[in-house]
């Protein structure tokens, strides 16, 4: 067999390829390759960017290397740090790089290493999620970012850069589902709408959080009028049980979407 090189049978008789090998006394395995040949040259590719330090991610863009960009990365990364990750991951002073492609580069903050070394970042039809005890959670929802929720309006990358996942990068306008900030006179007020065959305005109210409340009782009002419909709940942060149920109990709804409820009650 070739350097780096060895055979293996799977379940139905079909022989494969495996190339691994070890560097600064971890085993390393490289990948499995249909033949003999492709697997050497993974070996060699990872030789290659092993022993010669010019070799970055840049570099990478354009070469032509059997190992994958993947493994290329993590090798790169174990050379230049020491520290061996099972994902593409690239430490940086200060925050780490993700990469999912040679053009996808996301950006984290040193806090989120531990998450996403043992977390592995998927991408379908553009959206960012990992897989967790069988269930898939949104990469933008981990930092504020609402399903649904419109850039620019309700949040915002500070550098322009939609990639850079770090938390100073990560400007969040409106916390909650329903409810959008507007500002007048150097006064910020939040406006509170719910969709049900077009929007209607529940109300505007002083604070955030009153108004992500009256979301969440609207659409308590929409159940109970027999509108079946999935409408998302806001969790307040800090408030008891208590404090949620006094708010809940005394803030006002408009009388035009309560009189659209009672319509479609009668109807």
């Amino acid at each position: 067999m070739l350097s780096g090189v060895s055979k293996a049978t799977k379940k139905n008789g079909e022989i494969y390829y495996r190339a691994g090998m070890t560097y600064r006394g971890k085993h390393i395995s490289l990948g499995s390759f249909s033949s003999e040949e492709d697997a050497a040259g993974a070996y060699l590719d990872a030789r290659e960017i092993t022993g010669d330090t010019s070799i970055g991610i840049v570099q990478l863009h354009g070469c032509r290397f059997t190992l994958s960009f993947e493994k290329a990365v993590i090798l790169i990364n174990f050379r230049d740090n020491g520290i061996y990750f099972k994902n593409p991951i690239y430490l940086h002073k200060g925050y780490f790089s993700y990469f999912l492609s040679p053009e996808l580069e996301l950006k984290f903050d040193i806090d989120d290493l531990f998450y996403y070394s043992s977390h592995k970042i998927q991408r379908r039809q553009g959206h960012l999620f990992v897989s967790d005890y069988g269930m898939q959670y949104s990469i933008p929802a981990r930092y504020g970012i609402r399903p649904y929720a419109v850039a620019g309006r309700d949040y915002e990358f500070a550098n322009g850069d939609t990639l850079d996942y770090r938390y100073s990068n990560i400007i969040i306008h409106n916390h909650y589902h329903g409810v959008q900030r507007t500002e007048k006179n150097g006064v910020s007020k939040y406006r509170a709408s719910i969709h049900i065959n077009g929007n209607y305005l529940i109300g505007v109210y002083p604070t955030e959080e009153t108004a992500a409340i009256a979301y969440n009782k609207a659409a308590d009002l929409a159940k109970a009028s027999g509108i079946r419909k999935n409408f998302p709940e806001n969790y307040i942060e800090g408030f008891s049980g208590k404090k949620y149920a006094e708010v809940y109990t005394h803030l006002h709804i408009s009388k035009r979407y309560l009189d659209y409820l009672a319509s479609f009650t009668s109807g």
